[in-house]
């Protein structure tokens, strides 16, 4: 049984079994990923690409074997020698960030780059600051009163100044599936780059880099099971090799001289200084589980949760739920009026609920939403329909206790 796999569900919050509805921010990790770190720090501890005695072997090569894993995972091209087009990072921001600051140093005055208006401030943030050193213009395709992106505007976005789309392929608030294949093949039929913030979708859905023909992709493991503090930079393998690093120091070197160096190859040249190793190595235990399991029943646990969930909370009149559309899922952000949403996150908490309040790192989506904030709730492969049920009690709970 699945939930047998996760040691956090044996413990209580506030003398409940906990149920866990903040999936969005991060997931809970299984018995294997847990064992995979603790294993590592037992038994192969060594720093990576360093040494030649027998531990620094091992660790590196643990360590690459998941560098395989990841490309297997996004369907990346890959071998199992020379894996050029998988960069290591501590997260989807530092993704992000790495991308604008290596990509960005291509781009000049007056060109542009296209967003939308459900970003999370991880891809926003990072191409508002390029914007504004090197001068650039920053455009955002809308939504729709369901919450859906505005497909048309986007296509009417484009000039010939266009370098880059930097758009997420599920809105972390919405809940809402984007069309990326749709918003890949537009970007490149006008010329331009397209970059996909996948670090909501891929604990959803199953992704194909080369299906989908993104130039670059980026993703966190702890959404995805595995541990915090590792991220993923996707890219196809030409495109990353005319880049220039942005960090010096140890591992991103072929030769140094007192004056000058020359860079490695990629990946290593974008990954200066010790990596975090254990959670790399832990994160193949994370894709170990996910793989089996499988994304079919991912899909279905949580599309039917979802669904149950809208069914069951729509028969709550008070309540509000932010993006209705059919391609939504896992992710359901409403508020209850009267009640602000920390006061009703902290009321749902003594009950063992852990749900999230807040702009949910997307306060320009809600100022169009005209919302403060938002409470949230995200689902995951270990949540169950008994767990909504008391879900829904506690709302009903709340309603008494506000007097709405």
């Amino acid at each position: 049984m699945i939930r047998s796999q996760f040691p956090f569900l044996n413990h209580k919050i506030n003398g409940h079994t906990p149920i866990y509805f903040d999936n969005a921010a991060t997931a809970q990790k299984p018995r294997s990923v847990i064992d995979r770190v603790r294993e590592f720090y037992e038994s192969s501890n060594a720093n990576v690409h360093r040494g030649v005695h027998s531990l620094s072997a091992k660790a590196s090569t643990m360590y690459e074997e998941t560098r395989v894993q990841v490309a297997q995972f996004i369907q990346a091209p890959h071998t199992n020698r020379e894996l050029e087009n998988v960069i290591f990072t501590s997260g989807t921001t530092a993704s992000v960030n790495l991308l604008a600051q290596t990509l960005g140093e291509t781009f000049s005055v007056g060109d542009e780059i296209i967003l939308s208006v459900t970003e999370h401030h991880s891809n926003l943030i990072p191409w508002q600051m390029l914007a504004k050193r090197k001068g650039l213009k920053l455009k955002f395709v809308p939504i729709l009163t369901d919450g859906s992106l505005d497909y048309a505007v986007y296509e009417q976005l484009f000039t010939d100044r266009t370098k880059l789309v930097a758009i997420t392929m599920m809105s972390n608030v919405l809940g809402i599936v984007n069309d990326s294949k749709f918003i890949v093949e537009i970007a490149h039929r006008f010329g331009a780059l397209i970059f996909l913030d996948a670090a909501q979708f891929i604990a959803h859905q199953e992704v194909d880099v080369e299906k989908l023909d993104c130039d670059f992709l980026a993703f966190s493991a702890h959404k995805i099971y595995g541990p915090t503090g590792v991220g993923v930079l996707y890219g196809k393998t030409d495109l990353l090799k005319k880049l220039q690093p942005t960090l010096g120091g140890g591992s991103m070197i072929s030769s140094v001289t007192l004056e000058d160096f020359t860079v490695a190859p990629v990946p290593a040249r974008f990954e200066a200084g010790t990596p975090n190793i254990a959670g790399v190595i832990g994160f193949g235990a994370a894709l170990d589980f996910i793989k089996d399991v499988g994304y079919e029943t991912f899909e279905k646990t949580e599309a039917d949760l979802t669904k149950y969930a809208l069914s069951e909370m729509a028969k709550i009149p008070e309540l509000t739920i932010y993006g209705i559309h059919p391609k939504k899922t896992s992710v359901i952000a409403f508020n209850m009026e009267g009640v602000h949403p920390h006061d009703l996150t902290q009321f749902l908490d003594q009950f063992g609920i852990a749900a999230r309040s807040g702009h949910h790192c997307a306060q320009p989506l809600m100022g169009i939403l005209k919302q403060n904030a938002t409470c949230r709730i995200s689902f995951a492969i270990y949540n169950t329909l008994e767990e909504v049920d008391l879900f829904i009690e506690a709302l009903l709970k709340c309603k008494l206790y506000f007097g709405v």
